[in-house]
């Protein structure tokens, strides 16, 4: 497995810009969510903006295909340029994992969850689409807007698509998701 990393901004009880947290449960239906820790670019913005006219900043920045992922090759690059503040979502991310990923250890990181990214990676097929013929239920996603199990993630993938081939966010790929312990987690 190769290990990816970012920041992201936090998303819950605490944001009220916008519709806000209030808004967001009531719109999902998912009242049992304590944190969206997402890779989704409109609910947990990315806190990491590489210089892209700046080749060294390129040798950091993942990209699959013509997309860029919003990933980066190393935790060292991601805490170099991310945004000064006291809370934020340090992750260390896995693009479709090839075995379950509870179990994996990565210093000072704790497993949380799978998400469903897709394919361009800027929307979270879980946390931030509708339209869907559902191939899941909120009791399927976790307090952080994440699927526990390995098989299940892949099953919800497969279901996603088949269910719904022509929702412009139903091809997804799976982000295995663990969370720093300590950085980023300063309470207010």
């Amino acid at each position: 497995m190769i290990i990816y990393y970012t920041a992201r901004a936090i998303f819950d009880e605490s944001i009220d810009e916008g519709p806000g947290w209030n808004g967001y449960i009531a719109w999902t239906g998912m009242t049992h969510l304590t944190e969206v820790v997402s890779l989704d670019d409109l609910l947990n913005k990315p806190l990491v903006e590489p210089d892209y006219g700046n080749a060294e900043d390129w040798t950091h920045v993942v990209t699959q295909g013509h997309y860029i992922t919003g990933l980066f090759t190393t935790l060292d690059y991601v805490l170099k340029k991310v945004k000064p503040i006291d809370r934020f979502n340090l992750l260390a991310v896995v693009i479709e994992p090839t075995e379950a990923c509870k179990d994996v250890t990565i210093e000072d990181f704790e497993f949380i969850g799978y998400d469903l990214q897709e394919k361009d990676f800027g929307v979270s097929s879980l946390t931030n689409c509708d339209g869907f013929d559902e191939p899941y239920s909120p009791i399927d996603i976790n307090q952080f807007g994440l699927l526990n199990e390995f098989e299940k993630a892949y099953s919800i993938k497969k279901r996603l698509l088949t269910n719904n081939p022509e929702h412009p966010h139903a091809d997804a790929n799976v982000m295995a998701i663990w969370r720093h312990k300590k950085v980023g987690r300063a309470v207010i």
